[in-house]
């Protein structure tokens, strides 16, 4: 079996450098790098998982912690995740933790307790302070994505800021007849993103005197977004404009707009929220929050403190910016 002292005779170089090479980490120039990486690669060499966790005292691996599996927002940071952590020799674990209390108090007490990793990333979790003091007595490096937690380092949108924009570039087409469909009014009185887009929404449209507003509530899939307009679309004074609070909800706007025989942007503009890959064959104008790069920036963070750097305590903001397709134009006269 080829050894990490074949790679190093073959590349004229030490083992220490051949594993400084390999993992990414410490200083190697770019030459010396590629030397080693071509002699591993013809000799066939493969770094042993056990050995190198036995030699560096880590695992190896980082654990990431998601409510959703089966919505592009969270798979898209999952993938800079992955992304970002396997280039650097990282494995992920995947929790995924839904609503449920006592479901939740397992994965955090037990299942992540029980395995070894060597940091935490958790994507727009809504932790209280029991779930928040169970994960730092973990005492590994933990990143939140979005979810706010003054305990963590979390990165995250500025999803007021998000609702404003977007709701101000359908003001600017001429737009005052504008539905939200997003956050229930339970869930708007909170911080979650919902909340604070739809608490932009309505805070951009008070500042250029437009009142009573209405706001369809949905569940940040396609169906709940179709639905919703659906609904809005069949008021009696019907919005010449939509925002919805995800590109899946604005697709399914979209849709529900198609069926109704209304034309986009003709009838009725729409506008969304994430940057959604499919939005692009929709013709959906978005305010793109780079979701793949939140995952490579959450990845770059953890590594960071795995080498050493003070935890970043509060809000790192994440950048967002209008994407302007064909699904929003000023309404008919």
């Amino acid at each position: 079996m080829v050894g990490i002292d074949d790679v190093a005779r073959a590349a004229g170089v030490s083992t220490a450098t051949v594993s400084r090479a390999l993992s990414g980490r410490g200083p190697v120039s770019a030459a010396t790098r590629e030397r080693v990486m071509v002699a591993a690669e013809s000799l066939g060499y493969v770094v042993s998982a056990a050995a190198s966790s036995l030699a560096s005292g880590r695992a190896r691996a980082v654990g990431v912690v998601v409510p959703f599996l089966d919505r592009w927002f969270f798979s898209t940071v999952l993938a800079g995740i992955s992304d970002g952590l396997v280039r650097h020799g990282y494995d992920i674990t995947l929790y995924s933790v839904g609503v449920d209390r006592d479901e939740r108090r397992r994965v955090f007490d037990d299942h992540v307790r029980r395995r070894r990793i060597d940091a935490l990333i958790t994507i727009a979790l809504e932790s209280d302070a029991d779930e928040s003091a169970s994960l730092r007595r973990l005492g590994v490096p933990i990143v939140a994505i979005a979810g706010p937690n003054p305990l963590l380092t979390t990165l995250t949108v500025d999803d007021l800021a998000v609702g404003r924009l977007a709701t101000a570039h359908l003001l600017a087409l001429g737009h005052r007849r504008v539905a939200h469909i997003g956050a229930d009014a339970a869930t708007a009185a909170g911080s979650t993103v919902p909340a604070l887009r739809r608490r932009g929404f309505e805070e951009a449209l008070a500042e250029e005197g437009v009142a009573d507003a209405p706001v369809y509530p949905a569940d940040f899939t396609i169906e709940g977004g179709s639905a919703a307009a659906a609904r809005a679309l069949d008021a009696e004074e019907r919005p010449t404009a939509l925002f919805a609070a995800s590109d899946e909800m604005a697709i399914g706007a979209i849709l529900a707009a198609r069926e109704k025989g209304l034309r986009v942007p003709d009838d009725v503009s729409i506008i969304g929220v994430d940057g959604h890959e499919l939005g692009r064959w929709f013709g959906l104008t978005t305010v793109d929050q780079f979701a793949r790069g939140q995952g490579e920036r959450a990845a770059a963070a953890v590594l960071a403190e795995l080498d050493g750097a003070e935890p970043a305590r509060g809000l790192g903001t994440l950048p967002f910016e209008l994407v302007e397709r064909g699904s929003t134009a000023p309404p008919v006269a």
